[in-house]
């Protein structure tokens, strides 16, 4: 299927952020999420109307089926959101081995293993776009969110080393990096005293997603942040 219409892949496309961002990318795009979560993939898809695929992204294998099958479906990919990732916080000590491993291979592994997978395509195309969501912990320490921040700051770098190695062959890649936002991803965690009143409603980042999405190919934009201005009613600002 050859199509004038963006070809757009958000990962943790289900739920959060990743939704937030597909439900308003839809209407105008071609619009394919991933998620392992079969019930909530196949849910969302639809839902919107949009593509679901069934995708463990610390998997390398289930990746490069998911991008064989939506090459073959559109024959190419012009943007890849990568929304996917997990919430972890607590004194270093107090944090398990398992959630530890699980926030390292879905933050870190899960965001490299699905630009290793695609940059071919891209290369390919001679264009293409990666957004990797990030968060203010990508930039700032916090207390007791040595794992969350790590693992935030690992795809920091990654994102900055790509932005000089793909941009000879008109790929560029976006860091972006919302402050504390209304979500699921805590309450997933078992995080469920987290006070909203000074949150970003998610279809805050959403809306920035879809410029990040759509602005000229010609113009670079090396990193985005969005936050709410503390208590008040205003949200949002860019630097």
């Amino acid at each position: 299927m050859k199509t004038s219409k963006k070809v757009i892949v958000i990962t943790g496309g289900n739920s959060g952020l990743g939704k937030a961002t597909a439900k308003i990318l839809t209407s105008k795009n071609h619009v394919i999420i991933l998620g392992k979560n079969a019930k909530e993939v196949l849910k969302t898809a639809k839902e919107f109307k949009c593509d679901g695929i069934i995708c463990d992204i610390t998997d390398a294998s289930q990746i490069k089926n998911a991008f064989s099958q939506v090459i073959k479906k559109y024959k190419k990919v012009n943007c890849l959101i990568n929304c996917a990732g997990v919430w972890i916080k607590g004194p270093i000590e107090q944090n398990s081995p398992d959630e530890i491993q699980n926030t390292i291979l879905v933050n870190i592994l899960g965001t490299i293993l699905t630009v290793n997978a695609l940059v071919p395509q891209f290369k390919k195309q001679k264009y293409g776009r990666i957004i990797n969501i990030n968060s203010q912990a990508g930039l700032n320490p916090k207390t007791e969110r040595s794992v969350y921040n790590a693992s935030k700051w690992a795809v920091t770098g990654f994102t900055k080393c790509l932005q000089l190695e793909l941009a000879p062959f008109n790929i560029s890649a976006v860091g972006f990096y919302p402050g504390f936002m209304h979500t699921s991803i805590f309450e997933k965690a078992g995080d469920h005293k987290t006070d909203f009143s000074s949150a970003m409603p998610i279809e805050k980042p959403a809306k920035a997603l879809e410029y990040l999405v759509n602005i000229d190919d010609d113009l670079m934009i090396n990193s985005f942040e969005m936050q709410s201005l503390n208590k008040s009613k205003q949200h949002g600002y860019f630097k």
